[in-house]
């Protein structure tokens, strides 16, 4: 049956349900600013939690102290949904919330025992403070595995496969077992709180919205979701008991997986769009779990954004809160693709806002996901679903976004080597430079491989992924954890960082020390050594070479050697003991800061304890005297250097609007949206605001509460973050 509706871009509010959007920021604020308050500033995703000062937990731990194992996790888990305080934001078609990671309240830790400690050796002496062994949670639920079955249809499969199965050691479906216990005494906890606000409730209006989140949660603990509202109050369940244990925040196909609910409401005659945009408001109320929008169906035969994309779209415009959607972009192919309706109108609020969603860049996602070997299929099944990463909902243990490999740091060790090679009598030479370096880089990414085979054989014992194995296709009817083959894929990634600052050091020995000798290797090191003490002229003349970003720079050269050495060392061998595939990235997230205090000053220019640079992006700065030119030329920069196996190296543009006009608006951005996902660009994070704002934001960040912005792969109210972290979005405006 032929939906012409679908087809329409246009999304009508009423004047209620704005008023409740806007009443649901003003709490998200206020709330947020409790948080700051009580917990100080907030330097990663603006998690949905509610912070409970009086709420305290005491966990049943194992014999050495910890709290490790399917069984004690899933009855710690338990113990505390049932304790946890309720909670119903009374502007809200939902309820629930989050009170904080497990973490903080008991004591999970893998044992010892479990860990590699050759491997661990290495990452002290290297100082790789995320080397991805014991990392959780980073890969992307099928929530409609859920949907479909609801919270006790999960409690009846589990049950069912570990009769079927009849394992000898039953510790994994009795932690399963324990946690979905605990999920539905917490739901009806939500039921009997929603019941007894109905009561105390004076205006109709309310009192029916807490009677109707009342009966949809007391359905919701016998049946799955039948309708959009129940999908969407499933899903913020999900959300909070995900979030909840080691911060999992990756959701999917927001509209691909609610599309059934919202026509069959729509034709119904149940649902409105008022009523859609305030249900999905209050989803993102709830938290800011990472999904996509729009993209192509497996085969690529057609384009899936429809009506329901631009809803969500304009949910997430009239809250303007921290929100992490994001949209698949690629070239329009006929005239019933919406995707450049969507892209527009994105653009749009982009501008409005000051930020909104972001743009994951279909070529260079499956394009790239294909050269490791598989099929264009799966590349197209990979959604956007983290700070910087992409996976196949259910089908896929990618582990993206727990490794931080830092170059700079392998560049400090070698320039130690060439010092020593110096002090004992021989003569340096930049060959011998790059030798040490990429001697380093091989020991740095050879011992996360060796951590990443310790870890598929020890955390389906120490660590289980207890709440994602529910929502991926195989680890329930196999009995086996997601990390151990409990799902048919396993890529693992190594991020690496800080790519600018190692081929801008190359550069700028290669033409001041090496071809000019304006400055000899001694001294090279004597100014290292001393961080630039007295010496700023000849620190400013390391710096001002044609930096990593410039047209035809050498610093664009030697960008494009530590990329190709860097790809060879992750691509061209498997992990040693269990032969796992491992997929290159380029990425830092926001821990530039704290890898830069690591380092001693570096030879381009960077003082000692100053942040590296950002995953493969030029410096701020780098265009000095181009500046007209700086967007084109960082995209430019960031596509020559993406890692290129479809593991997203992203694109930050940060945006002066009073100057944005000049350069051709909307349609400029969409143009540089397109250009950049034809040159294989994987990921665009956009900020449009005014230098003038941003300034005055940075130095009274409380006259501005409600400022969003989007710090790397992630949005957060700019109030809500520390100085150090705030200065980072001041940098990349003033450059």
């Amino acid at each position: 049956m032929e939906r012409k509706w679908l087809r329409s871009t246009r999304v009508e509010v009423s004047d209620r349900y704005r008023g409740m959007i806007d009443r649901l920021r003003e709490d998200k604020v206020e709330i947020n600013r409790k948080k700051i308050e009580a917990l100080g500033y907030i330097d990663i995703d603006d998690h949905g939690f509610i912070h409970y000062p009086d709420f305290t937990f005491e966990p049943e731990t194992c014999e050495d102290g910890y709290v490790h194992g399917a069984v004690m996790i899933g009855k710690n888990f338990k113990r505390f949904l049932e304790q946890m305080p309720r909670y119903i934001n009374r502007e809200s078609a939902l309820a629930g919330c989050w009170v904080g990671q497990l973490g903080a309240f008991m004591k999970l830790r893998v044992p010892e025992s479990m860990r590699p400690s050759h491997a661990f050796a290495v990452f002290e002496k290297y100082q790789i403070t995320q080397p991805g062994f014991a990392a959780m949670n980073h890969l992307c639920p099928d929530v409609t595995i859920g949907l479909k079955l609801g919270w006790r249809g999960l409690l009846e499969k589990v049950r069912d496969y570990r009769e079927k199965n009849a394992p000898e050691d039953t510790s994994f479906y009795d932690g399963e077992e324990l946690l979905l216990l605990g999920i539905l005494d917490w739901v009806g906890g939500l039921a009997d709180l929603a019941e007894k606000k109905a009561e105390e409730e004076t205006d109709p209006f309310y009192r029916e919205n807490y009677r109707e989140i009342a009966r949809i949660n007391r359905k919701l603990l016998a049946q799955p979701p039948e309708t959009f509202r129940e999908a969407c109050q499933f899903i913020a369940h999900f959300q909070t008991v995900d979030r909840m244990y080691f911060a999992g925040g990756a959701y999917g196909a927001l509209d691909a997986d609610l599309r059934e609910y919202y026509i069959a409401d729509r034709e119904a005659g149940v649902l409105d769009d008022s009523q859609a945009v305030w249900i999905l408001a209050s989803l993102f109320f709830n938290d800011t779990h990472y999904s996509q929008l729009g993209g192509f169906t497996p085969d690529g035969s057609r384009e899936t954004a429809d009506h329901l994309s631009f809803v969500i779209l304009e949910a997430t415009h009239c809250l303007r809160i921290p929100s992490n959607i994001g949209m698949r972009v690629h070239p329009k192919q006929n005239e019933e693709d919406l995707s450049e309706e969507l892209l527009k109108r994105s653009l749009e609020y982009n501008l409005k806002d000051g930020t909104g969603i972001c743009y994951s860049l279909e070529k260079g996602i499956t394009e790239g996901y294909a050269r490791n070997g598989y099929p264009p299929v799966l590349g197209r099944m990979r959604v956007k679903c983290g700070c910087n990463w992409v996976a196949i909902p259910g089908r896929e243990y990618s582990m993206q976004d727990v490794t931080r490999v830092s170059f700079p740091m392998a560049m400090q060790f070698a320039m130690e080597d060439v010092k020593e090679a110096l002090t004992e009598g021989k003569e340096p030479d930049l060959e011998l430079l790059w030798e040490r370096f990429a001697c380093h880089l091989k020991i740095m990414v050879d011992a996360v491989k060796e951590g990443y085979d310790r870890h598929v054989e020890v955390m389906h014992e120490a660590m289980p992924e207890i709440v994602l194995n529910l929502f991926m296709h195989g680890p329930v009817e196999r009995g086996v954890n997601c990390s151990s083959g409990g799902v048919d894929i396993r890529d693992f990634n190594i991020d690496g960082i800080g790519l600018a600052t190692v081929a801008d050091s190359l550069a700028a020995i290669e033409q001041r020390v090496v071809k000019e000798k304006r400055i000899s290797w001694k001294r090279l090191f004597e100014l290292l050594d001393t961080d630039f003490a007295g010496a700023e002229r000849e620190r400013l003349m390391l710096k001002n070479i044609a930096r990593f970003g410039n047209p035809d720079s050498r610093a664009g050269w030697w960008a494009e050697r530590v990329r190709d050495y860097y790809v060879h060392l992750c691509k061209d061998e498997t992990t040693p003991k269990h032969h796992l595939m491992v997929i290159p990235g380029l990425f830092s997230h926001g821990d530039v800061m704290a890898y830069g205090k690591q380092l001693k000053a570096s030879a381009n220019g960077r003082h000692a304890g100053d942040p590296i640079s950002h995953s493969s992006e030029p410096d701020p700065g780098f265009a000095a005297g181009l500046s007209s030119f700086s967007f084109v030329l960082k995209a430019n920069a960031v596509a020559a250097t993406q890692a290129g196996y479809g593991n997203s190296a992203p694109l930050q543009l940060d945006i002066d609007t009073t100057l944005l006009e000049k350069a051709g608006g909307i349609e400029a951005l969409a143009a540089l949206v397109h250009t950049h996902e034809q040159a294989g660009g994987t990921l665009i994070n956009l900020n449009c605001l005014s230098k003038e704002t941003l300034m005055e934001a940075h130095r009274d960040p409380e006259k501005f509460p409600e400022l969003v912005v989007r710090v790397t792969g992630y949005s957060a109210f700019f109030a809500s973050l520390s100085r150090e972290y705030r200065q980072q979005v001041v940098d990349r405006f003033l450059a």
